[in-house]
């Protein structure tokens, strides 16, 4: 009789179910300002610890410490504040129109603000994102107008996509934000693809690449890694882990690495896992790796350590596959709080304040609202023209299509 142990598969499971009582036991934090901050050029095996800690600067008092901080003067974070408030503001606007039918389909960032808005403040005008559906902080950091962001989420006549986009798969190339794709994945390989065109042309603008957790099992993923460490791209590559992937959880894309940011010591790559609640260190951070694919040292591996918030598009119910409270046991807290907390501790903010902000930014995205319906909605108004599906496809329009 063969007495050899049965083969079997190992099948992650979630720490808890809907029902359940929220464990986030097995987030280890550190000691915000504990995680040292190394130079610029430091050779990538002296820092591999980095790929296992988790960066901070704002601690539980709201004060900024340790070796990350100080990258923002106290206006540009106060500015910072209010590009969190504005993307949070956007998004309650626009779940509700597309609960009212005048959009077909939204994607909100509630509790991910920080990662966009701060990351955007350490880029330079030309440098240029390939982002998932869940920056829109990037756009909004940078200036883009809101009004055109509504009209390409109503498919109106105003679009600057024509309609030819899914809703809130933007395109701003003059921003500095390439095509969102539905193809989740694609756009890391092609962010490293960018970086090497820029280099080739001795140009001095990097790129950066941004994914989810759950599409790091793609193919694309480890390409690009392949070609980033191989050809020491001037690119910077953001995994965003905000727990779940769609309603599978981050363990099933994350294996046996451990973090995701340890999958880039096989790379050769400077790997760092940074709180994503914390706009301070996702700051510094950021400004760390782009100088150092500004400088010529090659990629840099960022894993943004964040959560989920709200569903994963308004087609979603994440409550029949997560605890309802999960997201108040989230240990990270929310990013809006924790950077006005640090605002009023340095005293040029106060709670007072802060609801004027609140009122004078709903004010702003609802008068952009009303801007964006004059030119319809998915239901009524204006649309685009038919005949914009046929143009930019072709340099020469086929017969067939003229017809």
């Amino acid at each position: 009789m063969d007495e050899r142990p049965r083969l079997s598969l190992n099948v992650p499971e979630p720490e808890v179910r809907p029902g359940d009582t929220p464990d986030s036991s097995r987030v280890v934090i550190p000691r915000a300002g504990t995680v040292p901050r190394p130079p610029v050029d430091v050779d990538p095996k002296e820092i591999r610890d980095l790929a296992y800690s988790i960066i901070r600067v704002l601690d539980r008092e709201g004060e900024a410490v340790g070796p990350w901080a100080g990258t923002l003067t106290d206006e540009e974070v106060a500015a910072g504040l209010r590009h969190m408030m504005t993307l949070r503001a956007f998004d309650a606007r626009m779940v509700t129109a597309q609960r009212q039918g005048k959009t077909s389909f939204y994607m909100q960032h509630m509790g991910e603000e920080a990662v966009s808005c701060a990351f955007r403040m350490a880029l330079e005008d030309g440098d240029m994102n390939f982002p998932t559906y869940r920056q829109a902080g990037l756009l909004i950091a940078g200036g883009y107008p809101m009004v055109d962001m509504m009209n390409q989420i109503f498919s109106n006549e105003a679009d600057p996509l024509k309609g030819r986009q899914l809703p809130i798969m933007y395109s701003a190339k003059d921003h500095g934000f390439f095509s969102i794709s539905g193809n989740l994945g694609t756009q890391f390989v092609q962010a490293v693809g960018w970086a090497m065109a820029s280099a080739i042309r001795n140009d001095h603008r990097i790129s950066v690449g941004w994914i989810g957790d759950g599409s790091t099992a793609e193919s694309d993923f480890h390409a690009a890694l392949v070609f980033a460490s191989t050809y020491r791209a001037p690119v910077v590559l953001n995994i965003v882990n905000n727990q779940w992937a769609i309603s599978t959880f981050q363990g099933i894309a994350r294996g046996g690495s451990g973090t995701f940011a340890a999958r880039g010591l096989g790379f050769g790559v400077p790997a760092l896992r940074v709180d994503g609640n914390d706009y301070l260190a996702v700051h510094a951070v950021a400004k760390w790796a782009v100088e150092r694919a500004r400088r010529n040292l090659g990629p840099t591996l960022i894993e943004h350590v964040t959560y989920r918030v709200g569903a994963h598009s308004t087609s979603d119910d994440p409550s029949a596959y997560r605890p309802k409270t999960e997201s108040d046991a989230w240990p990270l807290g929310d990013p809006v709080i924790r950077l006005t907390n640090h605002l009023i501790r340095c005293g040029i903010w106060s709670e007072e304040r802060h609801k004027q902000a609140e009122a004078e930014v709903m004010d702003t995205v609802i008068a952009a609202q009303k801007e964006a319906e004059r030119h319809g909605t998915l239901h009524a108004g204006g649309k685009p023209s038919v005949r914009d599906m046929f143009e930019g496809v072709y340099a020469e329009m086929p017969p067939h299509l003229r017809r």
